[in-house]
């Protein structure tokens, strides 16, 4: 069981991880404005990017056997430590904000004040997000209906519907890299494409509940209508996710009521934008980089698909959202706790080095370079049978 200075230890982290952050969006931005640079695909940092996945693949049993065997093992004492430290540290971080708001008179500190607690709350968000897929994936105990509590919790406190987007996010992990059968992020054939053009960054959080309404074209999913074909013999589990959000917009109504919209705005909806924002980058970027293949419905298998992911390291705040960047071994087995991500991973590489796909770049460079790619070579022929990004 984790004990409290791990606690302390990560909370410093994760506030240092969140400034550097901040620090990295505003140096992005000053790149494209003062130098218009977009990164260019050449020699990409990284392992296995330079080569396509090898003929004669190990079945997933013989990947399974490479890994230890508590690799696979939830413990609820330390699943639920994650979770009640996810939700103090969002309860202290609107504490200090609160306590900091009341003795800050200047104007351009006040600002500063807002810019660093939004990329710490949205952080913080974007954790207790990962619990939540967590919990839909059943890595994080054992016990069905213990998943769906935490996880209804979870996501319901951050607006989105925990039991869709639960079933969605199945289908994605059941078809990753099928450009016929994927979720989200997969490139287009010319007769599928849509008149509607890509916003820029995927409108960034926007995008995100614009995805979860309705879905990614053209194969949308409407995540808050609870008799959307895909989540057919789930009503009563999406009807209580529904509810999670019915509650939750309630107590943001009464917030507003008692405080104000600015303090709305300040102290949780920008916050969920930036949870939002998170997860676009970090989705877009688990499955899209040059040289990593997607393949027709008839070229694709299992085991193809889920080695065609990249790992990526978040930095000073990978651990503390959960490792969510190791995400070979995550595909692989969803069954894998998250604190269990990067001893499984290790095994993985030693044991199939010819294997391991990961990008040493750095993240926000990264997601603006393949997003003009994928702005530009998404939309392929209809008689496509595998996708590589260059």
């Amino acid at each position: 069981m984790p004990n409290a200075g791990m606690l302390l230890t990560e909370t410093v982290n994760f506030s240092l991880g969140a400034a550097f952050f901040v620090r990295s969006v505003f140096k992005a931005i000053l790149t494209y404005v003062n130098e218009n640079k977009i990164p260019g695909t050449d020699h990409v940092k990284g392992t296995g990017l330079d080569q396509s996945l090898p003929e004669g693949l190990p079945s997933i049993i013989e990947i399974k056997r490479a890994l230890p065997k508590h690799c696979f093992q939830a413990s609820i004492s330390q699943s639920l430590y994650y979770a009640v430290k996810d939700f103090i540290q969002v309860f202290l971080a609107y504490l200090v904000l609160s306590y900091m708001e009341s003795i800050v008179d200047s104007f351009p500190l006040r600002i500063l004040l807002f810019l660093l607690y939004w990329a710490v709350q949205g952080t913080f968000f974007f954790a207790l997000f990962v619990l939540g897929h967590d919990c839909g994936h059943g890595s994080f105990s054992s016990y069905p209906l213990l998943n769906d509590i935490v996880g209804t919790i979870t996501h319901g406190f951050l607006l989105v519907p925990y039991y869709q987007w639960k079933l969605s996010h199945h289908n994605h992990h059941k078809h990753t890299g099928n450009l016929d059968r994927d979720e989200v992020f997969y490139p287009v054939r010319k007769c599928q494409k849509s008149e509607t053009k890509i916003l820029p960054g995927f409108a960034f959080g926007f995008g995100w509940f614009i995805y979860l309404a309705v879905g990614y074209n053209p194969r949308g999913v409407k995540h808050f209508d609870p008799v959307d074909p895909m989540f057919v013999g789930h009503f009563v589990g999406c009807i209580f996710s529904l509810a999670s959000l019915g509650l939750m917009i309630t107590l943001s109504y009464k917030f507003y009521i008692a405080y104000g919209f600015c303090a709305l705005l300040v102290y949780y909806l920008v916050p969920v934008f930036i949870m939002g924002t998170y997860i676009v980058v970090v989705t877009f970027l688990h499955h899209t980089e040059v040289n990593i293949p997607w393949y027709a419905d008839e070229k694709w298998d299992f085991v193809k698909g889920q080695l065609s992911t990249i790992d990526r390291n978040y930095g000073i705040v990978h651990h503390v959202i959960h490792s969510i960047g190791t995400h070979q071994m995550h595909h692989m087995f969803t069954k894998i706790p998250h604190y269990h991500l990067e001893e499984a991973t290790k095994h993985f590489r030693q044991a199939f080095p010819n294997l391991v796909r990961s990008c040493d770049e750095p993240i926000l460079p990264s997601f603006v370079r393949m997003f003009n790619v994928y702005e530009k070579q998404s939309i392929v022929e209809d008689n496509t049978k595998e996708v590589i990004y260059k």
